[in-house]
């Protein structure tokens, strides 16, 4: 049997000869590339040398307790054999028996799908046949070290199924060696190679023990360089390598010329042509030039994305917000839904303002809903802004009133029948008997529509937010006493659509565990299998599927167009079940609470607060209190129930738009009928022609969007920053290990945080977990019985978030800005309701007992809500800095 083959014998299809790494370097070698010459000790090799010694099934044995140790003496205290070695001896004098490198190559290593980087042993500066032989062994050995079981069986490799190839190969006398990526794996951009360098042999880039010089080149031009201070270097010894400090001259000169970086990179993209897929590639340069020693496909490269805007300049003249129906945009919009939601909801507000301030306080262009950077913000003029904060009172007086006008007998009585009515006109509708045009018209009909109720909706928050603001001050002022629990009690234990939702979901899943094997299937079955009762899963009787079926459709139909994101993009339970699903496992599996039982707590804490403090007050006193009480009691509910239905609109909306993305589709101009979302009116609406490079330019600039934090207020630098105690969120970056925000819903817990996007990722949630998301929405309200505590970038304390959070009894901290982008998936957290902050435990500054500075102190959150109460405010702030300034 032949144990050994030169690089120039093999190539990429001889994984199971020569492993993963082998197979490149022969396959590179073979296409012309600039590889040292050496050969590969075949994965044959391996198996006959554990066979042959007898170790074999004991590695096996020792790999269920992972001990590496025991392993490595299996394999270290046997010689390898003769016939082996003798071919070992002479390959090596083949390629001039000088140091080489000695590297495994695992046949489940350096693969499109796992690159197992890492895992195995490297030997450098090997010389001489008994150094080699031994080196050799070590690798052996080094596919049963603990890291390299632990990652083989997270990527569900088993421990029979790999062996071992060993490549030897020419050292390289590098002067400067690194790493290169032919497509940038910070920002995923595919025209763009992220070349690593550093003194010396490459190992100390690959092990991480030096800062790197970082060069990025796209089109044939270095775009971004950063110099590194580097101050260590690996160097061969003789007999190893150690690490020697960088003389003091080179250690901030940079290692790569901008003309070395642009060859290497050429190089690189025609390693990267020849696989045909971006590549990880190990180079090393010496007096000749440069030489590759390793090449992998990269592998989990993110989608491409700019990089994040830093520009928030906005025009003169505009004072910028992002308050009220932008709580639930927290990201940039898409083309499409920036483009119609603009219009309609400037056509809604200027009607709702006129209606109650009268015909002449707004011009048409006096407020909008714009985007900066792709994110929304409501536009006040200047000049809107005193007019409309003159005649404020007097609206807010007619809003807060019981007639005809009142906010909640016009939402009760017009906006929603209206809305509802809007909505139905359209269902059951033959959408493919309509032309393109017509279905966009539709479209525009159902969110203009969707726009005027919500800006109904804003005529109910203000009255619920001051209603329970100034419960809040007079319980705080003339009640609490120490001990007492806090006003927010007063409010809880009432019925609202959300948690109407959560018990229908309870109910659901409490009768589907009645029957034993259907409880079975809807623990394990995609989401997508779940809705056909004409196909009853094998076990499960038809009668039962068939009332399954039928009790979660009626579910999706009463509560499945609640929105996770106002952007029509995101789908909504009624099109995508599968996030609903996953919550509903969780009371399937009987891990959550009764929600009645819990509400039923809720309402009695209330009742006995409310005996309490009506005892302990004077008649007057009482009075107020009494009046106070009953009018929080009644808006508070009632803001939940409106908020719910906002989306009412949205399951049609997107039938509407899959109808006109599968027309696109057809005709050739998109991928998938989802990026409609990413097209403009006019480019649906014009001739038919290939916009799917449009299509994906316009994505990369949203991913690379999403990564910023867009300022609350705009322009900044202004008497506008005044109003940001009123904000929804924090307006600046956070540092440190504390994050500050509004405290929202009261206690202290510590657990590991679990990050969510978005309604995909509704499946990792577990009992217990910190539930951190950008916001939360009616349509997140089923986590909360999982959640051990609520975090978001936005909302405050009238906000859904922190409501939800109160009934369910756990703390809340909102409007950080930035706990998406600063908290990691499982890291441990203090969120502490009470001082709105969020302790990042395993950070390394970390306060060891937890206590921190508190967080931001709303002062009136009911006017973070946008529209008029937000414009009467800022023009008196405005105000009063410029009588202060002329002072």
């Amino acid at each position: 049997m032949r144990y050994v083959r030169e690089f120039s014998e093999i190539g990429r299809g001889d994984v199971d000869v020569a492993g993963g790494k082998g197979a490149n370097l022969g396959e590179l070698t073979r296409a012309g590339f600039p590889v040292p010459p050496g050969f590969v000790l075949g994965t044959d090799a391996y198996r006959v040398f554990v066979d042959t010694s007898g170790i074999g099934s004991r590695v096996l044995d020792l790999a269920t307790t992972r001990d590496e140790q025991a392993i490595r003496a299996l394999f270290t205290g046997v010689d390898v054999p003769a016939a082996m070695a003798e071919e070992v001896r002479g390959a090596y004098r083949g390629i001039g028996g000088g140091p080489v490198a000695v590297r495994s190559s695992a046949t489940a290593e350096d693969l499109e799908g796992a690159s197992f980087a890492g895992q195995q042993d490297t030997y450098l500066d090997v010389r001489g046949d008994d150094a080699l032989l031994a080196a050799v062994r070590d690798c052996w050995a080094s596919l049963w070290t603990a890291r390299a079981m632990a990652y083989r069986e997270r990527q569900g490799i088993a421990p029979a199924d790999v062996a071992l190839a060993v490549v030897v190969q020419q050292m390289v006398v590098a002067d400067a060696a690194g790493v290169m990526f032919t497509a940038n794996p910070t920002t995923g951009r595919r025209d763009e190679t992220a070349v690593s360098a550093a003194w010396g042999l490459g190992e100390s880039v690959v092990s991480g023990a030096v800062t790197t010089d970082d060069v990025v080149v796209s089109r044939g031009a270095v775009t971004a360089r950063t110099t590194a201070d580097k101050a260590v270097m690996t160097v061969p010894t003789g007999e190893d390598t150690v690490e020697r400090p960088v003389a003091g001259a080179d250690r901030r000169r940079a290692v790569l010329t901008d003309a070395e970086a642009v060859a290497l990179a050429a190089l690189g993209a025609r390693i990267q042509d020849h696989y045909g897929a971006p590549q990880d590639i190990e180079w090393a340069r010496a007096a000749d030039g440069f030489a590759i020693v390793q090449a992998r496909p990269v592998t989990a490269l993110p989608e491409p994305e700019t990089a994040p805007p830093t520009d928030w300049t906005v025009a003169k003249g505009g004072l910028y917000a992002r308050a009220s129906i932008v709580e639930q945009l927290p990201d940039p919009l898409t083309p499409l839904f920036a483009q119609l939601i603009d219009p309609a909801v400037t056509r809604s507000l200027i009607a709702l303002m006129r209606e109650y301030l009268g015909t002449d306080v707004l011009a048409d262009d006096d407020i909008g809903l714009p985007t900066v950077n792709g994110y929304a913000y409501y536009r006040y003029s200047r000049s809107a802004m005193w007019r409309v904060s003159a005649r404020t009172p007097a609206a807010l007086r007619m809003l807060g009133g019981r007639g005809e006008n009142g906010a909640q007998a016009r939402w009760r009585d017009r906006a929603h029948p209206a809305y509802v009515a809007a909505v139905q006109a359209w269902r059951g509708r033959d959408l493919g008997a309509l032309s393109t045009a017509e279905l966009l018209d539709g479209v525009v009909a159902l969110l203009d529509a969707g726009a005027v109720y919500y800006t109904s909706v804003q005529t109910i928050i203000p009255i619920a937010a001051s209603s329970e603001v100034l419960l809040t001050r007079f319980y705080e002022t003339f009640v609490r006493r120490a001990g007492d629990p806090p006003a927010a009690t007063l409010l809880l234990g009432f019925d609202s659509e959300p948690i109407r939702a959560e018990r229908s979901l309870h109910d659901l899943g409490t009768w589907a565990r009645g029957y034993d094997t259907l409880a079975a299937t809807l623990l394990s079955a995609p989401a997508d299998d779940l809705l056909e009762p004409s196909a009853p899963p094998a076990g499960v009787g038809a009668d039962v599927w068939r009332d399954w079926c039928t009790r979660f459709r009626g579910h999706l139909d009463t509560y499945g167009h609640t929105v996770y994101n106002l952007d029509f993009v995101h789908a909504v339970p009624a099109d995508d079940p599968a996030p609903l699903v996953d919550a509903l496992r969780f009371h399937l599996r009987g891990e959550g609470a009764d929600p009645v039982e819990r509400q039923q707590r809720s309402a009695r804490r209330r009742d006995d607060l409310t005996a309490t403090v009506r005892a302990r007050l004077d008649p007057a006193r009482r009075a107020v209190f009494d009046r106070l009480l009953r009018w929080a009691q009644s808006a508070a509910p009632l803001r939940e129930d409106a908020l719910a239905d906002v989306g009412l609109a949205w399951p049609q909306l997107r039938r509407l738009l899959h109808e006109i993305g599968d027309r696109l589709v057809a005709a050739g101009a998109v991928d998938v009928r989802d990026d409609v979302f990413w097209l403009l009116r006019e480019e649906i609406l014009g001739p038919p022609q290939d916009r799917s490079a449009v299509v994906a330019g316009r994505k990369e600039l949203w991913r690379g969007r999403r990564r910023a934090t867009p300022p609350g207020l705009l322009p900044q630098g202004t008497s506008w920053d005044l109003m940001e105690r009123f904000m929804p969120t924090a307006t600046t970056e956070q540092t440190g290990p504390v994050i500050r925000g509004v405290g929202a819903s009261a206690g202290q817990v510590t657990a590991p945080a679990r990050v969510l996007a978005g309604p995909a990722d509704f499946g990792r949630m577990q009992p217990g977990d910190v539930l951190v998301a950008s916001i939360t929405t009616p349509a997140w309200t089923s986590l909360f019985a999982m959640a051990a505590a609520v975090v978001t970038d936005v909302g405050g304390p009238l906000s859904h978030s922190s409501i939800v959070a109160r009934e369910y009894g756990i703390p809340a901290v909102l409007g950080t800005a930035v706990a998406t982008r600063r908290i990691t998936d499982g890291e441990r957290l203090l969120v502490d309701g009470d001082a709105g902050t969020v302790t990042l435990l395993d950070a390394p500054d970390a306060p060891e007992d937890g206590v921190t500075e508190p967080g931001r102190s709303p002062a009136w959150p009911g006017l973070a809500i946008g529209g008029a109460a937000v414009a009467a405010v800022t023009a008196a702030v405005v105000a009063l800095r410029r009588r202060r300034n002329r002072r």
